[in-house]
Order: structure tokens, then sequence, then C-alpha cells
């Protein structure tokens, strides 16, 4: 493990996810960046929102469609705090996102590197690069955190 400083879109997704914790929400969070710029972000807002398809990610994405004007996303990052899951992979996918940066994996419910593996598919639409681990000791304790207090 190395001494560096995480990049900035993923401090700000950490960011977020310490946003989602103090409003009761599960600590994920996401940025998404186009030719270096944030473009959007967002925290998970599922009882917020009242909506069981508001994750970070797809509400990174929506936000990040309307800064463009487009429903593909093309050459943007996706700088998320936990491995995505089925929904958000397929999401993903449709909105052609280049590159996925991920803090922490998911046993349980990602859809990246475990379960489905949405991008390892032969009908997948889109494989964005993927890269996993950075940040990944800081989102893990976020989540483990948030899930002991509720115990």
């Amino acid at each position: 493990m190395n001494n560096w400083p995480l990049p900035p879109p993923m401090q700000r997704a950490l960011a977020a996810a310490r946003a989602a914790a103090d409003a009761g929400e599960v600590p994920i969070g996401a940025v998404i960046v186009k030719d270096g710029v944030v473009i959007a972000e967002a925290h998970n807002s599922p009882r917020a929102d009242h909506d069981p398809t508001a994750h970070a990610e797809i509400l990174a994405i929506r936000r990040a469609a309307q800064v463009l004007g487009d429903e593909r996303l093309t050459g943007c990052e996706l700088w998320v705090t936990l491995e995505p899951c089925a929904m958000c992979a397929g999401a993903i996918q449709h909105a052609r996102i280049a590159r996925l940066y991920y803090a922490a994996s998911d046993p349980k419910g990602g859809a990246v590197e475990h379960g489905a593996r949405v991008f390892d598919q032969p009908q997948a639409l889109h494989r964005p690069e993927v890269y996993s681990g950075m940040g990944e000791a800081e989102a893990a304790d976020l989540l483990k955190g948030f899930f002991r207090e509720r115990r």
C-alpha cells in the first residue's frame, strides 16, 4: 500500500459518501469527470427520495447527462466509493462511460468483479476501463461504521 494522496475525484466521492451517512443513507458517493472537470456528483438517497433507483451512480449519471445535454457520457469517468451493483453497471454501459474507478469491492452486491460481472458478459453493450482499490480502506470503513451503528 502506498501513501500517495487520493485523486481529487475520489476525495470528492468519499466526501459525498460521508454526506450520505450524515443524511442516514448508505454511505456511497459518486463523481463524474469530463476532460478533467467534475460535471456531476451525488450520494445515495433512496430513502430521502423514496426511490429504490436513487443510487449515487444513477443520480450522478442523470445529472451529468443533463449538464452535457446528451444521454451518452462518452469520454467521461465515473468515480464511486463502492463496486457498482447490476443496475448501476447497466446504466454505466448505456451511458457509455469510458472509465470506472471504484474504491471498495462488494462481494455481496457488486456486479463488476463479483456476481453478474456485467461488463464481462458477451451481451455487454459497452465495456468501460475499470480500476479499483483507490480509497478502498476509507470507503470500507465508512460502510462498516454505518452498518455497525444500526445493528
